[in-house]
């Protein structure tokens, strides 16, 4: 069985049924990390030894009839995710020697759910803007975009089928773009965060990286839960993702394509890929999509969103800063030294907007199935010291709103660029049942 061709969900079922043990399918994996990472440099941390060890685990559970929902399936790490047998830097010198004493809650539900945790994926620093050693694996001169961005380049260049990552502002979703994959964010709320770097407990959200609409809901629905660990958790029943994924929409979708403020920003060709996208959804596939203006003061929320993070960054690596200034970037010095401006007032007045942009997308979605919107400006871009603009990121991250990145089209130099879906708040089986819609209606269609 090739670990290059086969889904996850299909992984599962075939160490199940006895077809190939996890310890030949995690070698399969090595092999290709022998052959790519030197170039790719997609991760922080991987031991072939730890990893085998967990599958030869896992064998031993299969011989006795005990089956995880990811059983023997490798997943990788972001680097700011606490693993108790692999080290935790944050993508920071200042946090090499810092030991992680316990897994997060990502870290053990996977653990619980069979999977082998293949090792730690390179992060940007402390999960903001400054690069680390990754490569996009389509160019290996253009970012793979950030911060998750050894989670995204990891998965793209069959490294591994899965990997986790975070998301403040544009982190899961920009890099699923630029590195051709699936990337979901779900609701903020619906994973843990415990034992996770903070960058800002107003913003920060758990998201993956997967090769298919169903595997990224199989990984989901092992991680999502409420945890006591993570106050901001929610308590709301889990979702069906998988099944939604299976289900046809009960009706052709009805979806929006709204007007940002910053259209200006996406690239021509781009621009050109999302026309034949609204095309092939009124023509071909009988849904209807509608052009929709945002109200008016929605222009502000980038402005809200980056008073929010830099506040919170400013209170986040108070430490690091005070202590070890010199060691970190001139780019999150100026981060969190604007972030220490900020007024009580002003930082208030940004978080109240949260709600009432949320109040109006509640009803927003009762007459909409999906907002269809694009996930970055265009193609990743050249060079290796910027991690590209998140701002198609922005709103949807700022009011916690689920997300998926899908990989249906390519720019004009043949790389990747993603469709990005958006639906309600904790709607998140909606979004995986017209996500999957999508997908398999038009793949083969756009060019």
């Amino acid at each position: 069985m090739s670990a290059l061709n086969t889904s996850v969900v299909e992984m599962v079922k075939s160490i199940k049924k006895g077809e190939i043990t996890s310890e030949e399918l995690v070698k399969n994996y090595i092999k290709e990390i022998k052959k790519k990472e030197k170039d790719v440099g997609a991760w922080e941390f991987f031991d072939e030894e730890l990893a085998i060890a967990q599958a030869k685990k896992l064998d031993l559970l299969h011989q006795s009839g005990n089956h995880g929902d990811l059983h023997g399936v490798p997943v990788g790490i972001k680097d700011i995710f606490d693993t108790v047998d692999m080290p935790t830097t944050d993508g920071t010198e200042i946090h090499k020697n810092n030991p992680s004493l316990n897994d997060c809650t990502v870290v053990s539900k996977l653990k619980q759910a069979g999977a082998v945790i293949m090792g730690k994926t390179v992060t940007c620093e402390l999960a903001y803007y400054s690069p680390g050693k990754t490569k996009n694996p389509h160019d290996l001169n253009r970012t793979p975009g950030g911060s998750s961005s050894g989670s995204a380049a990891a998965v793209a260049s069959h490294m591994v089928p899965l990997s986790v990552g975070s998301q403040t502002n544009g982190s899961v979703i920009r890099p699923a773009s630029y590195c051709g994959v699936v990337g979901y964010k779900p609701t903020r709320g619906l994973i843990s965060r415990h034992l996770v770097l903070q960058v800002s407990r107003k913003l920060d959200q758990i998201g993956i990286f997967s090769n298919s609409v169903e595997d990224a809901a199989l990984i989901s629905e092992q991680l999502i839960g409420y945890d006591k660990q993570d106050p901001d958790t929610s308590l709301n029943p889990k979702p069906k993702l998988l099944a939604a994924c299976q289900q046809k929409p009960p009706m052709e979708p009805v979806l929006a394509y709204i007007k940002l403020p910053f259209m200006d920003q996406l690239e021509e060709d781009a621009k050109e890929g999302f026309e034949e996208i609204k095309d092939e959804i009124k023509n071909q596939l009988k849904g209807k999509i509608d052009e929709v203006e945002l109200p008016e003061g929605f222009e502000n929320i980038p402005t809200w969103h980056k008073i929010i993070m830099e506040s919170d960054m400013a209170t986040s690596f108070s430490k690091e800063y005070k202590s070890s200034k010199n060691k970190l970037s001139d780019k999150i010095v100026e981060a969190i030294e604007r972030g220490m401006k900020y007024t009580s007032v002003e930082y208030n007045d940004a978080l109240s907007k949260i709600d009432t942009a949320n109040v109006f997308f509640k009803q927003f979605f009762h007459d909409y199935d999906a907002i269809l919107t694009p996930p970055a400006t265009g193609e990743a871009p050249k060079g290796l010291e910027f991690t590209g603009d998140p701002i198609f990121c922005t709103v949807w991250t700022y009011c916690g709103m689920p997300s998926i990145s899908l990989p249906l089209l390519q720019g004009k130099n043949g790389l990747p660029i993603g469709v990005q879906l958006v639906s309600s708040l904790f709607d998140d089986e909606r979004l995986f049942r017209n996500a999957n819609w999508l997908t398999s209606k038009i793949k083969n269609e756009i060019k």
